[in-house]
């Protein structure tokens, strides 16, 4: 009988089995990962600046194949996320600090909760709990320093670390207008909109997204939308045509 690293009636499958989840997860995600102390290390090999919607949609399929996968084959994928980063060290020759790595575990388990609340429904603190513990075990077999042990003290952490350990910077300004070269104005103007609705308001400040999001009526004709199966249509409009099959791909039914 094969043991999962998520059982398969977690919440945890439930949200990431979703691409309109996952979407808004990669919107948020995008946000934070700009203001991120540690961005220059994202710079140094250059896939960042050169392709960021590939880079962080590759950071999201890893996160999405740990949480589908059997536990020996998500514990390799796992130790892969470990040594392409030992590399990068090895070829700058520093080491990523612990905080880069909890950073962004972080801001995963926080978008996975705010996405799912945001188009579907309130998780129970059981819920959110078992959205942590996932991504802790992600941290623990990386052997990082410094995990909180439960969800409540991730919950004080987190708010430390959006008030300590993110700031605006050129590579912040830089990252938004590489968004804005790959996705186009319209499209762009999307994304932000999305990061209105699902950033912590630390986060928004930082970036000025502003506080009135025009997407909001779009959301719930949205999920009208999801109901007549109608959805499609709309990310076909909102997404590059070089990324939907990767977004299709995030609703494959046989990962659900």
């Amino acid at each position: 009988m094969s043991t999962w690293f998520v059982e398969q009636d977690s919440i945890v499958r439930k949200i990431w089995g979703k691409a309109d989840t996952i979407l808004f997860i990669f919107a948020g995600a995008s946000a934070e990962f700009a203001l991120n102390k540690s961005v220059d290390w994202l710079y140094f090999t250059g896939r960042l600046p050169s392709d960021p919607l590939g880079r962080l949609f590759s950071t999201v399929g890893y996160a999405r194949q740990i949480i589908f996968s059997e536990q020996e084959a998500a514990l390799r994928s796992i130790d892969q996320i470990t040594a392409i980063h030992k590399s990068v060290e090895a070829n700058r020759g520093a080491r990523i600090p612990d905080e880069a790595y909890l950073d962004v575990l972080f801001l995963l388990i926080d978008y996975s909760i705010r996405s799912y609340e945001l188009l579907e429904r309130k998780l129970s603190e059981a819920e959110k709990a078992e959205v942590f513990e996932v991504f802790y075990r992600v941290g623990q077999r990386m052997g990082l320093a410094g995990l909180p042990g439960n969800y409540p003290d991730w919950e004080t952490m987190r708010q430390l670390y959006l008030a300590h350990n993110l700031y605006y910077s050129s590579f912040s300004a830089d990252l938004y207008r590489q968004y804005k070269k790959h996705l186009g104005p319209a499209r762009y103007l999307v994304l932000k909109q999305a990061q209105v609705l699902v950033v912590p308001s630390a986060v928004n400040k930082l970036l000025n997204l502003g506080t009135i999001p025009w997407l909001q009526p779009v959301l719930l004709v949205y999920k009208l939308c999801r109901i007549f199966k109608l959805e499609n249509l709309i990310k076909n409009t909102i997404l590059p045509q070089a990324y939907m099959l990767q977004v299709q791909a995030l609703d494959n039914p046989s990962w659900h």
